[in-house]
């Protein structure tokens, strides 16, 4: 029984990973609405957030079949929160999220399957109006979470049922 168990983790383990070809581009991110520091050089913060998105777009591409291409320009930022620079006793600048300040996204995007053909095309304008009701413990936030959850849930709800639809057409 342990030797089988064993036998079919090693055999999922050394499965190829299947994932959609995906290109990034983030278009003068020096205008962005809002990707400023609290306690970082701006070079360095925006080189930590455009990495962040970055992977959530390759996180996203990973459940996308092998074959399928995805182009995605980023055309602005707007982080949750907006950064206050006379809140900190200090003199610390913080970064204060309230329902006021939601995240938003807005990018370019071009799906292609394995064909060419393009199965999904367009400008995204999202901004997460709701996101300071998402279920999640205060402790277990995450940086860039709010613009994350945004994002899953675009994907889940735009791009997995038409690659799932494509998939499902193809396979019959």
């Amino acid at each position: 029984m342990r030797n089988s168990i064993l036998a079919m983790i090693i055999l999922a383990m050394s499965g190829v990973v299947t994932a959609a070809e995906v290109t990034v581009n983030f278009e003068h991110p020096e205008k962005y609405t809002d990707i400023k520091p609290t306690n970082d050089s701006k070079s360095r913060y925006q080189e930590r957030v455009l990495k962040a998105f970055e992977g959530f777009f390759t996180d996203y591409a990973a459940k996308v079949p092998e074959g399928y291409t995805w182009q995605v320009t980023v055309t602005d930022i707007d982080l949750a929160g907006d950064v206050d620079y006379f809140a900190g006793a200090t003199g610390q600048p913080l970064r204060i999220v309230k329902d006021l300040y939601s995240p938003a996204i807005r990018f370019t995007h071009s799906l292609k399957d394995s064909s060419g053909k393009e199965v999904l095309a367009g400008e995204e304008r999202l901004r997460d109006m709701g996101f300071m009701h998402s279920v999640s413990k205060v402790s277990s936030r995450n940086e860039f979470e709010y613009e994350k959850n945004m994002l899953d849930e675009w994907f889940t709800k735009t791009i997995q049922p038409l690659v799932n639809q494509q998939t499902n057409a193809a396979a019959h």
